[in-house]
């Protein structure tokens, strides 16, 4: 597949993988899709080369196809190769994004045969799940990706601040690239369910249409260790927190701390949470403004070796249970998926559709959102997203682990 020059054409349309001969065309076709402008850019501190080169990183490390239309690109979509913490299990996951096409080609299923040829990519390079930013949660819904996660943004006035809280360390401002704040980061990624393990692309579209105001600050405990950090800016007399991680309630507190000593500089803090629980309770003064957003959705892309990978919290080797999975886009997804454990292993195969005993039966979507614990079987079976004898909840109720995924990335 990889070798292929043109894996599909259609009359004047070719599909193909996109070089970085093709940069040009790839950055008009995403900042024509995203509407960025030139002016735009400069005014975040950009020069007109960073402009031109900011994404041609993108076509040397990741995958990107495309449509072509008389030798001009038509439509595309990337996929970046990252890593995502699964309950402790660090998964290969294709990020999807740059999913565009020129308005002179909608309708003619560009965007469907591309991410048909994804999947079949993500499952070959043993990506088991993919990760979105949607534009369209029903578009994507249609394409077998599902909420996975949400993003609660924050309003707190400045006499609502937690008063100081007394903690044996202190919080330093450091460089953006600073080694202790990038720690700290690996260190929370690889104990919460959910969080990327940002590699170098990953923090370079981390960074990568923030402005130049945007400031570190780690939180270090009195033997100088980091135990925590706040990316921020002020403006207009408003502390914009892009991102606060802490590995202690101390750290907690520390950075807390520090926010609140800008009290007198600012009205308001405005920020994200992606815990998935409002922070009110929290506060001493719980009437906080909180708005909740579904944020990030995900796929499982292969079935079976995601169940087989999988860290199901309970391994009964007297129990045998029968996922009968639809997938509508992903073929090799389709059937029965016989999952039972030997000696603390997960074990699966595909079986022939004709059980009758601990029948799970759901489509991909409710699959993948069940086994990211966003949504608990419970809930899925009221809300008739899943169908199995009622006895069967109370067990996977105890197999599936029970955190919210955590997802702070924009890709």
């Amino acid at each position: 597949m990889k070798n292929s020059k043109y894996l599909e054409t259609n009359g004047d349309f070719a599909m193909r993988q996109l070089t970085e001969e093709d940069l040009d065309q790839f950055n008009a076709l995403l900042r024509y899709a995203f509407q960025v402008t030139t002016d735009e850019l400069l005014k975040t501190g950009w020069t007109e080369d960073e402009i031109k080169y900011a994404k041609a990183p993108v076509l040397g490390s990741s995958y990107v196809l495309g449509w072509f239309y008389k030798g001009n690109l038509a439509s595309m979509i990337v996929v970046y190769p990252m890593k995502v913490n699964i309950h402790d299990n660090i998964c290969d996951m294709g990020g999807i994004t740059g999913v565009a096409t020129y308005p002179e080609y909608s309708g003619r299923g560009l965007i469907h045969s591309l991410m048909k040829h994804i999947l079949e990519y993500m499952r070959e390079e043993g990506q088991t799940i993919s990760f979105l930013y949607p534009y369209s949660i029903p578009f994507y819904r249609k394409q077998g990706w599902e909420i996975a996660s949400d993003k609660i943004t924050f309003t707190i006035k400045d006499v609502q601040l937690p008063k100081h809280h007394p903690v044996s360390g202190m919080v330093e401002r450091v460089s953006l690239d600073c080694e202790d704040f990038h720690n700290v980061h690996e260190y929370f990624a690889l104990q919460r369910h959910g969080a990327l393990i940002r590699d170098e692309l990953a923090w370079e579209e981390y960074w990568r249409w923030d402005n130049e105001d945007m400031i570190a600050a780690v939180y270090y405990s009195s033997e100088h260790k980091p135990l925590g950090y706040v990316v921020y800016y002020i403006e207009n007399e408003i502390f914009y927190i892009k991102e606060m991680v802490y590995l202690n309630n101390e750290a907690n507190h520390g950075l807390w701390n520090y926010i609140s000593a800008h009290c007198s500089m600012v009205e308001l803090v405005k920020g994200a949470n992606y815990s998935g629980e409002p922070m009110a309770f929290l506060f001493e003064d719980s009437e906080i403004m909180e708005t909740i957003e579904p944020y990030i959705m995900a796929r499982i892309v292969d079935v079976k070796e995601f169940l087989l990978e999988y860290p199901f919290q309970i391994t009964p080797e007297d129990l045998r249970i029968h996922f009968k999975v639809n997938d509508g886009m992903a073929p090799w997804n389709n059937g029965d998926f016989l999952v039972y454990w030997k000696d603390e292993e997960t074990l699966c195969e595909q079986v022939a559709n004709n059980q009758s005993i601990n029948v799970v039966e759901l489509d991909i979507q409710t699959l993948t959102t069940m086994l990211m614990g966003y949504k608990r079987p419970t809930f899925l079976y009221e809300h008739e997203r899943l169908k199995t004898e009622y006895y069967m909840l109370q067990i996977l109720e105890r197999l599936i682990p029970v955190e919210k995924p955590y997802f702070s990335d924009y890709f």
